[in-house]
């Protein structure tokens, strides 16, 4: 029978319904080993919301569910649910069927069942069949397998067992007479797949990793060996409208976004920037689904490295003009759709990856509009065409994104000298004119202005080099603190009510365990209960400090490099080695809260270990956060203010113990990154020996003082791409005992700053980001 539950008045925190919240196993049963709970997909469908969670590897099925919601957000529980791995699925149009993972469900929401033992395997995707697409459809599992079935019958062939290399495959649609099909990672899943190979090629370098695909119906041939995820087009979940619709399939490498175009059987490349790099790494598993999808009203929107964009239906070879950034995020989103007026989007939120205290694997759903994901984070966002690349002369580069950034700056370097021509497309038909023709001899900066009006830029060289060609483009619209949000939370220095927390597991509340040792369980309902903690849970919930604070700045490192970020109030100096310092909040992607600033921090490639030079910072804030973890699909945090009073954020018990709880990209609005530090503050300082990294991304309005105290030359290089080491910057002279102000322009961004100066000298290089 169904199971359908609801609270009698369901709570709403900040877009989150708490009770909608998916878990790996119910209250009871035996809690199976299995690591992960995403959701997997969504599809509006016989007047509900149904969903689909996933395992990470549980290609014959497993304690996950199928489910729907109806529009009084009463959640059910299908006892059809056979589980596994799945993101699959495809609206039918000639049977009136949504197919979902392993479901069938009519237009009355009617449910058979394709079994995983009939048709074994992690289904990522579905698409139209190209010879009897009235009855057939493909479907594809993330080994590589290529299935036929029957759609009234369910009559399953393999049709394929791994007929294309790379691995973690992710996406499949029909256009243009051919299956299209993608692979998002190069990590080997199953031992001797090459025997199965139809195509083979055989990665001998470090790019050549997963793959983008197609098979005419007999052979198969290989588009491009980069890392791709979602494959589709106009019609969306429907499937091709006719067979000369464009299709589309978005992917990436070392050096940015990669967004792949059929369109009158030519196939054409365009590259975008990353927000973010939580899912750069290799073997794909931090890039689960990042979708195209229809969001209603005719709009699509674009979800791909930690941004959204908007994704105009219209995109074609006659057309390129359209796609702008919206926000960057940190929740992990497999899929979105628009339901019932709103916007819905699904997350892969709390595993047991590598994180023991996230007691039972859980994710959830945030309902909201696509102007609510301007309150996220900025529309910031960074990658070029060329990355220490050897480029041919008179070859232009593939076109680049460069709409819908405020500010926006091109670094260019070479190895040797070369006349550079930067072009640009201002309507997105192809039609390119020069902007600027720069001599680089090494190393120049090309500032946009912000009134341009362009779509995409373009660049060629006059002479055989390496170059690289790396593009920074950042938001100027900062967010204001959302003072109201986070009101309950005690400032930094003051009285403090909170402790460490984690969820408790197979119950789904949360352990709350003050710093005084009394502790409580926390139900899902916000009831505060007398609890105990096992040592176990406990010892989980602890964590060793991550960071240091010295005169000059906030330092971390990675084992063989030390990186300093900025200082925030004072007071936070006296929380160091109190106040805990990272936590994985989504599903193998950590949140770091050093000195008053939270940043995202992604995971270095397969190594838990935190990708410092990687990081970027979220918000500043002055409030003693002591904890903070992911609960029921909430971002939960420690440090109420003894004040506060429950506002639908603050939950309190009647016996003592707080806690806060919001979303997670509530987090934006906390207030923009602000702090202040340096790589020296009265630093001996060895000639041409460079300083520590400093961090410069994701700050707006930044100064830089230089002082020493003898006469001395300091060479200021920046890190602009993570790959292409360090370039000067800039040269200033200092005089014993004065000081040197710079400015640094508003638009200008990069990564990482560091100092040399060219004597022995006692120096202070301190910065101010305000």
């Amino acid at each position: 029978m169904n199971v359908t539950t609801q609270p009698q008045t369901p709570p709403n925190i900040s877009g989150v319904y708490p009770h909608l919240c998916a878990y790996t196993y119910e209250p009871g049963e035996v809690p199976p080993e299995i690591s992960e709970c995403g959701i997997g997909a969504l599809v509006p469908w016989a007047d509900r919301l149904w969903m689909i969670t996933y395992a990470a590897h549980r290609p014959k099925g497993s304690s996950h569910k199928l489910y729907s919601i109806d529009q009084d957000k009463n959640l059910t529980i299908h006892p059809e649910s056979v589980g596994g791995t799945p993101a699959a699925r495809m609206i039918h149009t000639e049977s009136n069927q949504l197919l979902l993972g392993h479901y069938v469900i009519d237009a009355e929401g009617s449910i058979r069942v394709i079994s995983p033992e009939v048709m074994p395997g992690r289904l990522t995707a579905i698409a139209r069949h190209l010879s009897h697409p009235e009855t057939m459809v493909y479907y594809v599992d993330m080994e590589g397998m290529v299935y036929e079935a029957n759609v009234h019958t369910l009559e399953v062939t393999k049709l394929f067992h791994k007929p294309v290399p790379g691995w973690h495959a992710k996406g499949a649609y029909t256009s243009q007479g051919r299956l299209v099909m993608s692979n998002n990672g190069e990590h080997p899943a199953f031992k001797n797949a090459e025997e199965h190979f139809l195509v083979e090629d055989h990665p001998e370098n470090p790019e050549r990793a997963g793959v983008l695909a197609e098979w005419d119906g007999e052979t198969w041939s290989i588009l491009e060996r980069r890392q791709f995820t979602e494959v589709t087009g106009p019609g969306g979940i429907h499937g091709a409208p006719d067979d000369q619709s464009p299709l589309w399939s978005i992917g990436w490498d070392r050096r940015s976004l990669r967004l792949k175009l059929l369109d009158g059987g030519e196939w054409r490349t365009f590259l975008l920037p990353k927000a973010a790099h939580n899912n750069d790494p290799q073997h794909g598993w931090f890039t689960e689904w990042p979708r195209i999808r229809d969001i209603g009203n005719g709009r699509m929107m674009m979800d791909m490295h930690g941004m959204f964009y908007e994704f105009p239906k219209t995109f074609s070879a006659a057309n390129t003009a359209g796609i702008k950034p919206i926000s960057s995020h940190l929740r992990y989103i497999p899929d979105f759709c628009d339901w019932d007026g709103q916007l819905v989007i699904a997350t892969d939120e709390a595993s047991r990856m590598h994180n023991d205290m996230c007691g039972q694997p859980q994710s959830n759903l945030w309902f909201g509009s696509v102007e609510g994901l301007k309150s996220w984070g900025p529309r910031s966002g960074y990658g070029g065409p060329w990355v220490d690349d050897v480029v041919e002369a008179g070859v232009a580069s593939d076109p680049f994104l460069i709409a819908g950034f405020d500010g926006r700056v091109l670094h260019l370097v070479t190895d040797k000298a070369a006349k550079v021509t930067v072009e640009i497309d201002t309507t997105g038909a192809n039609e390119w004119t020069v902007f600027e023709i720069l001599n680089v001899d090494g190393k120049a900066t090309l500032t946009f202005p912000a009134d341009l009006n362009a779509e995409w830029m373009r660049v060629t060289s006059d002479t055989s080099c390496t170059a690289t060609a790396y593009f920074h483009g950042t938001d100027s619209n900062q967010l204001d603190v959302n003072g109201n949000l986070f009101a309950g939370l005690a400032d930094v220095g003051e009285a403090a009510e909170g402790g460490l927390i984690g969820p408790s597991g197979e119950h789904r509340g949360l352990h709350l365990l003050q710093q005084s040792g009394v502790s409580f369980d926390v139900s899902r309902t916000f009831e505060f209960l007398p609890g105990t903690i096992s040592e176990v849970h406990a010892n989980a919930l602890k964590l060793e400090p991550v960071y240091e604070v010295d005169e000059a700045s906030v330092k971390v490192t990675d084992g063989t490099t030390t990186f300093r970020l900025p200082k925030g109030p004072e007071a936070f100096d006296a929380t160091v080695g109190i106040l805990l310092g990272v936590r994985e909040m989504e599903s193998e992607r950590n949140l770091a809260n050093l000195h008053g600033t939270f940043y995202e921090v992604p995971r270095s490639n397969f190594k838990v270990d935190p990708d410092w030079e990687r990081m970027r910072p979220v918000s500043s804030h002055a409030k003693q956060i002591q904890d903070y973890c992911t609960w029921q699909g909430l971002l939960t945090l420690t440090g109420v203010s003894p004040c506060a009073v429950a506002d639908g954020h603050i939950f309190r018990g009647p016996e003592g113990g707080a806690i806060w709880c919001g979303a997670i990209d509530d987090l934006w609005q906390l207030g923009k990154p602000v702090g202040v530090g340096g790589p020296w503050k009265d630093t001996t300082v060895k000639a041409g020996e460079p300083s520590d990294p400093y961090l410069m991304t994701g700050y707006d309005e930044k100064t830089l003082t230089l002082t020493a105290d003898r006469d001395v030359t300091m060479t200021l290089e920046i890190n602009v791409d993570h790959q292409s080491g360090w370039h000067r910057y800039e040269t200033i002279t200092l005089k014993a005992g004065e000081q040197a102000t710079h400015t640094f322009p508003e638009a200008f961004s990069a990564h990482w700053i560091r100092c040399i100066a060219d004597q022995d000298c006692v120096a202070t290089a301190w910065l101010e980001y305000r």
